[in-house]
């Protein structure tokens, strides 16, 4: 697969923000990696540093995304759905080592990244989740909309931050999706 220059620049960025951190990584290192000149960066980036890091977290989430969606590409049903969402980027998150490295060394330089990126992050979940929310059953007076917002943060707020759910136990993840995040969604299966 032959990548655009933009692309180059972002992989390349990713690489040095892997070696060399959020804080340390210069459009220098990413010129280098990239094999590219300084000018060719700021057409692409002329924001420079800062549009470039932002970039390439924007562009690794992209990624991260797209590994999500072919995961739970099989899932049955909506509940189904969001159990392999919520072990799969839970398990992706604690293996992602460049990740957990930045969060180790440099929190508060991503942190504020990700916020900023939390929007976009939660359309695109939104947009994601709407169709399957069309062809379930939901209870009266339940917006698709509004009920694909309501997921979307209540998986991000998870993901990031599990409380008291083991995120690594089916039967809890199974528990907290039936319990959370869809009971006042469904409709309840009908009992025979």
């Amino acid at each position: 697969m032959d990548l655009t220059v933009r692309e180059r620049i972002l992989e390349a960025a990713y690489e040095c923000v892997a070696r060399y951190g959020l804080g340390k990584t210069t459009v220098e290192d990413v010129t280098r990696a990239a094999r590219v000149s300084r000018a060719t960066v700021y057409r692409y980036f002329p924001g420079g540093r800062d549009q470039l890091v932002s970039e390439v977290i924007a562009w690794e989430t992209g990624r991260f995304f797209g590994r999500l969606a072919e995961a739970v590409a099989g899932a049955g049903d909506f509940a189904g759905l969001l159990e392999e969402a919520l072990v799969f980027a839970h398990r992706a998150i604690e293996e992602h080592e460049v990740l957990q490295k930045i969060l180790e060394t440099e929190p508060e330089r991503l942190l504020p990244q990700l916020t900023v990126q939390s929007e976009r992050i939660l359309v695109f979940i939104r947009g994601f989740l709407l169709p399957y929310l069309e062809r379930e059953r939901l209870r009266p007076g339940v917006d698709p909309g509004e009920a694909a917002d309501y997921v979307s943060r209540m998986l991000l707020s998870f993901t990031a931050s599990p409380g008291r759910w083991d995120l690594t136990d089916r039967a809890q993840v199974a528990e907290l999706v039936r319990t959370e995040l869809v009971a006042g969604i469904l409709e309840p299966a009908e009992t025979v």
